[in-house]
C-alpha cells in the first residue's frame, strides 16, 4: 500500500521558499546599494584584484593631495616674486626717466614703495610659516624694516634663511624638492637698495653724486632682475612638472576607479529583472506551499 505524506514535501517547499527569500533579500541589497556584494567575499575572484586596486587608489589620492598643496605653494611663490619684478620694472624705469630728464620728482617715494614690497614679499607667510626662510620657520628671512636701516645692513645679516628646501613624493619614484630663498631670489636686488639708501633723501633734481648712484643702482637692479627671474623660471618649470604629474594620476585615478566600478557597481537593468524573476519564483513557491498544507487525508480517501 502506497504511503500519503504531505510533511517532506512541506520540508522541501520551505527551504526552496527560504533560498528564493535570500536570493531576494541579496537581490533587494543590490538594487538599494548598487552594488553586487555587501563584502569583499561576495565578489569571489575579483575580490583581490579590486583589493588591489581600492590600495592603489588610495596612494594616488594622497599623492594627488600632495601635489595640489605643492602646486598651491609653487603658485604663491610665483605671486610674490613676480610681484617684486614688477616693483622692481616699474623703478628702473623711473630711475632712467629722471637721470635723461634730471628730474626726480616722486622718485623717492616710489623707491620706499619697491622697497616696502620687496621686504613684504620676502617676509610673506604661508599658514604662519615663513615661505621664504628655508627651514628656519622661527624667523622673518628679510630682516631691514627702512630703507635707512638696509643702508647700514650688509646683505649678510640682512638675509637669516638657511638653504633647506622640502621635499615632496608626488609619484612613485618621483619626488620633488622646491622652495625659494630670500637670500637667493633677492640679494642682487637688496644690493641696488643699499646704493639707493646710501645716496640720501632725492628730491626734485638730482645731484651729481646721486646720478652716479642710480646708475649704479641701474646696473645692480638690472643683475638682481636677472637672477630672480632665473629663479622664477625654475619654479615656473616645477610648476609645470606638476601639472603633467597630476593629469597622468588623474588619468590613472579613473582606470582604477572604472576597474573598482566594473568588480563592485550592479548592473541595475539585469538587478530589476531578478529581482522580478525572484518575486514571481517566491509567490509561487508560497502559492505550492499553501496547496501542500490544505491537503487533508481524509479529503483524499
Amino acid at each position: 500500500m502506497n504511503r500519503v505524506a504531505t510533511i517532506p514535501l512541506q520540508r522541501t517547499m520551505a527551504d526552496a521558499i527560504q533560498r528564493a527569500q535570500q536570493k531576494l533579500s541579496a537581490t533587494q541589497t543590490s538594487l538599494s546599494t548598487g552594488k553586487k556584494a555587501h563584502d569583499y567575499a561576495g565578489l569571489g575572484t575579483e575580490a583581490v584584484r579590486t583589493i588591489s586596486a581600492h590600495s592603489m587608489l588610495a596612494k594616488q589620492q594622497a599623492q594627488a593631495q600632495t601635489s595640489k598643496h605643492v602646486a598651491t605653494t609653487l603658485a604663491i611663490y610665483d605671486a610674490h616674486v613676480t610681484g617684486i619684478d614688477t616693483a622692481m620694472g616699474d623703478l628702473r624705469t623711473q630711475i632712467v626717466t629722471s637721470i635723461g630728464t634730471d628730474q626726480s620728482s616722486g622718485l623717492q617715494d616710489m623707491i620706499q614703495g619697491a622697497f616696502d614690497q620687496f621686504r613684504n614679499s620676502l617676509n610673506a607667510a604661508e599658514g604662519g610659516v615663513s615661505l621664504f626662510s628655508g627651514s628656519r620657520g622661527d624667523v622673518t628671512p628679510f630682516a631691514p624694516q627702512t630703507l635707512a636701516e638696509a643702508a647700514a645692513t650688509p646683505s649678510t645679516d640682512a638675509f637669516r634663511n638657511d638653504d633647506v628646501r622640502p621635499t615632496a613624493h608626488i609619484a612613485d619614484g618621483r619626488n620633488i624638492t622646491y622652495g625659494i630663498t630670500a637670500s637667493e631670489v633677492g640679494q642682487g636686488i637688496y644690493e641696488a637698495f643699499r646704493t639707493l639708501a646710501a645716496a640720501g633723501p632725492i628730491g626734485a633734481t638730482l645731484t651729481d653724486a646721486q646720478k652716479t648712484a642710480l646708475q649704479d643702482a641701474l646696473t645692480q637692479i638690472d643683475d638682481g632682475m636677472t637672477t630672480l627671474r632665473a629663479v622664477n623660471g625654475e619654479n615656473g618649470r616645477k610648476q609645470g612638472q606638476l601639472e603633467t604629474l597630476s593629469e597622468r594620476a588623474e588619468q590613472r585615478s579613473l582606470l582604477l576607479q572604472d576597474i573598482i566600478a566594473d568588480n563592485e557597481d550592479a548592473d541595475l537593468g539585469k538587478v530589476a529583472v531578478d529581482l522580478a524573476q525572484q518575486k514571481a519564483t517566491l509567490e509561487a513557491s508560497y502559492s505550492v506551499f499553501a496547496q501542500l498544507s490544505s491537503l487533508n487525508l481524509t479529503k483524499f480517501l
